[in-house]
């Protein structure tokens, strides 16, 4: 009579061991299957961020090529405009070197490779920098990689100003004060 008494919770034990095991390894599948449907959304997001970029890269391209189609009289005022504001020797005597027209480099902040990140964007002028917005240079900066997206263009637009209008003079007194083009 003992025997069965001992053997029922034996059973019983074994029992719900069982049935726990199982439902513990139909539950760990479930979340397994989560994750990889998390992680594909993600990977699918990443995609799609990746594809709205290239078009809006495309977009601004096509904007860029359009607005670079002028009158006649249109081209010869932007070409005659910059030239009559350019003074290479003033600028040379300010700065102690030899600066070139429309030189991106003069900004502070900017340097060769963020100049060729601007140039590849359509931007090559002190004119042009000067009018675009520091929400669009921020995301050709951003678009340009982790490297580029730390640099804050806040004060580019406005020292490109200076630049374009030939104020040498004023542009080195308030770039001294300066950091990496922040205020």
């Amino acid at each position: 009579m003992n025997i069965p008494c001992i053997l029922i919770p034996a059973l019983v034990g074994l029992i719900c061991g069982i049935l726990g095991y199982l439902l513990g390894k139909m539950n760990s599948k479930g979340d397994d299957s989560l994750a990889l449907s998390l992680q594909a959304d993600l990977d699918a997001c990443k995609a799609n961020t990746r594809s709205l970029n290239a078009k809006i890269s495309s977009l601004e391209a096509d904007l860029a090529a359009k607005a670079k189609i002028t009158t006649p009289a249109q081209s010869f005022a932007a070409n005659a405009s910059p030239g009559l504001l350019f003074d290479a020797a003033l600028a040379t005597k300010v700065y102690g070197k030899k600066v070139k027209e429309n030189d991106l480099k003069v900004v502070e902040g900017i340097g060769p490779k963020i100049e060729a990140l601007f140039n590849a964007a359509g931007i090559t002028t002190w004119q042009e920098l000067s009018e675009t917005p520091t929400e669009k240079l921020q995301s050709i900066l951003d678009a340009g990689g982790e490297n580029f997206a730390i640099h804050n263009p806040s004060t580019w637009a406005k020292q490109a100003l200076l630049a374009y209008q030939g104020k040498w003079q004023e542009l080195k007194d308030w770039q001294q004060g300066l950091l990496g083009g922040k205020e």
